[in-house]
């Protein structure tokens, strides 16, 4: 009974990190694709059934073990649970305790599969397509040979949280690091300047924020264009990361405006150098096709602990000390002075704005409709929130939810939209309309409220709802933000009846353990793995791990952002329960979205 083995996969170019293992049976990390194989010494066909049982019983870590004939051929991997699951029926110990493996498998009573193998040069994309294409029965291992030889058994869970790992990497850089200029975003600057100004309390030392906004830039983008602004910003952060000392953090917030954080510095006299060295640096024009341009800056200074000891209220007197330097002719330098309002006029007209939003009923509830993939009907919604506003008409949310997160309206915008999802449940449970669950997005202030879980139980009795009909969604950030003090909150949401999500998942870092103790009912395949899943193996892979995790943990799993019908077909293929994106609709407002489910679910498929 020995399978003929698949034929050795093309060596990879040099530059690919070949898999890796070592033969002292512990496992060791390669500096590029991390641990994917691990040294197992395999059972012989002749091995006794009985001699093996013993092993699974004596290292519960094994998924599984290689069997492999007398020239170390593989032949078959055996699977601790179909194996346990054997031995443990009545008599099964007796009658094959004395037979070979071999006996067991021409018995035809123990599931085994033709094994994957792959050679040992193969590189983690190719091996990761490998087990893809597989399926998920090859989950618990596959074989890794040299000249058809066995040599090891990987992983497959292991190797697919190498390149969720791998992948993680990837959007941590888009989530810490502006895209255009290669430097640091506001969010990692904001991570740093905490953790600067903590330091800088306990040592004494003073921590510096150098506010650097470009003059005119709107005139640039609007005469030169978007390619030539985008040039000029390009060549302004390199400036400005050559103006600055080598331990300083050069990063961009958004549009123009950029901030030196200083750390660790001994006086001011230090800061004040590198603001002259930055408008100096200014002074060469930048050259852009046939047009030389002298661009200049705007520097507000802001120093900890003299001028603030809170880190966000020291970035806005630092950017209010930069609008002092515009207001006194720009190509300026100032520090800030107490009683300048550390505010920008347009964020703070904004908030006014938003405020009187909330309270003058100018936010509409959009639903975006989540269908079920294999018979494409729709099963459910997710509530989005848009905001009318009188002048610059209906806003998404990325315009005002940033802002809403920064001065905490975030908690009244998360009310308002609870409320609003419950009075049309309602509204359509009196019309006769059949009611479909729709969830919720829930912000990480309302989650840490203690209060958060009375105030769901008196919606739902103000409105005498059902709470199945409601799924709250949950970031992965979130929840592994504070675990023990958020599970009795969540524990408190499940007992009310409610459905608890997690949104966005895989571009976190949960952990395992935890995430099997959260009383959570549905995963959330993040865009970023949906996208392009059909041409790109990684995606497909990530996908493949997250649906076999769900399925393990017995939870239900919805692909967002699904915008092709090929990846609707592979990610059916995959196994996902649902799915939700433009293929099927884009989000609809509330009152037209009864109609289109009629129209969308009576349609032939």
């Amino acid at each position: 009974m020995i399978f003929p083995i698949t034929s050795p996969i093309t060596s990879v170019s040099a530059s690919s990190a070949p898999l890796s293992f070592i033969k002292d049976g512990r496992l060791q990390a390669s500096p590029t694709v991390g641990t994917l194989v691990q040294y197992l010494e395999p059972a012989q066909v002749e091995d006794r059934c009985q001699l093996v049982f013993r092993r699974f019983l004596a290292d519960t870590m094994l998924y599984a073990i290689p069997v492999v004939d007398a020239q170390r051929k593989p032949v078959a991997v055996l699977d601790r649970n179909y194996f346990v699951e054997f031995f443990s029926r009545e008599y099964a110990t007796e009658v094959f305790g004395r037979r070979s493996l071999a006996a067991l498998f021409l018995s035809g009573k123990y599931d085994y599969r033709k094994p994957v193998v792959i050679d040992h040069a193969c590189n983690i994309d190719e091996a990761a397509k490998i087990i893809s294409e597989a399926g998920t029965s090859h989950m618990s291992g596959f074989m890794v040979v040299e000249d058809e030889r066995y040599r090891g058994i990987a992983n497959g869970h292991d190797l697919l949280g190498v390149i969720t790992e791998r992948r993680q990497s990837e959007l941590y850089y888009l989530a810490h690091y502006d895209v255009l200029t290669g430097i640091p975003n506001r969010t990692l600057l904001t991570e740093r300047l905490v953790q600067a100004c903590a330091d800088a309390a306990a040592k004494y030392r003073l921590v510096v924020l150098l506010f650097i906004d470009i003059d005119r830039f709107k005139q640039i983008n609007d005469s030169l264009g978007h390619a030539a602004g985008d040039e000029v910003l390009h060549r302004v952060a390199q400036r400005l990361r050559k103006s600055s000392r080598e331990a300083d953090m050069v990063a961009r917030l958004g549009g123009d405006e950029f901030v030196i954080l200083l750390e660790n510095i001994p006086n001011v006299a230090t800061a004040d150098a590198v603001a002259s060295r930055v408008l100096s640096a200014m002074r060469e024009p930048i050259v852009i096709g046939e047009c030389s341009l002298v661009v200049t800056v705007s520097v507000g200074r802001a120093i900890f602990p003299t001028d603030d000891r809170d880190s966000s209220a020291l970035l806005a007197k630092a950017d209010s000390a930069m609008y002092e330097a515009k207001a006194s002719g720009r190509n300026n330098y100032r520090g800030y002075l107490p009683g300048t309002a550390s505010y920008k006029p347009s964020s703070m007209h904004l908030e006014n704005e938003l405020r009187q939003a909330i309270e003058s009923d100018q936010l509409v509830l959009f639903l975006q409709p989540q269908v079920e993939l294999e018979r494409k009907i729709v099963l459910g919604a997710e509530a989005l929130i848009r905001w009318q506003h009188p002048v610059r008409g209906l806003l998404r949310p990325v315009e005002f939810i940033p802002l809403a997160e920064e001065c905490g309206l975030i908690i009244p915008l998360g009310e308002w939209v609870l409320r609003k999802v419950l009075e049309l449940l309602s509204l359509w449970r009196g019309q006769g309309i059949p009611l479909l669950q729709i969830a919720v997005n829930i912000s990480a202030l309302q989650l840490y409220s203690s209060s958060f879980p009375d105030q769901l139980r008196s919606l739902l009795a103000q409105y005498d709802m059902d709470p199945r009909y409601i799924e709250l969604e949950l970031t992965e950030s979130v929840l592994m933000k504070d675990v023990c003090n958020l599970l009795p909150t969540l524990n408190a949401i499940k007992a009310l009846g409610i459905r608890l999500a997690i949104d966005d998942f895989g571009t976190g870092f949960s952990s395992l353990s935890y995430l099997s103790s959260f009383p959570i009912d549905c995963l959330k395949i993040d865009k970023s793995f949906v996208r392009h899943i059909d041409r790109m193996p990684i995606n497909a892979s990530i996908a493949r791990a997250i649906l076999a995790l769900a399925n393990s943990l017995s939870l239900t799993t919805i692909a967002e952002g699904i915008e092709a019908g090929e990846e609707d077909k592979v990610l059916r293929q995959l196994g996902c329960m649902y799915g939700q994106g433009y293929h099927f609709a884009k989000p609809l407002p509330a009152d037209d979205f009864p109609i289109w489910c009629m129209t969308w679910n009576s349609q032939p498929e």
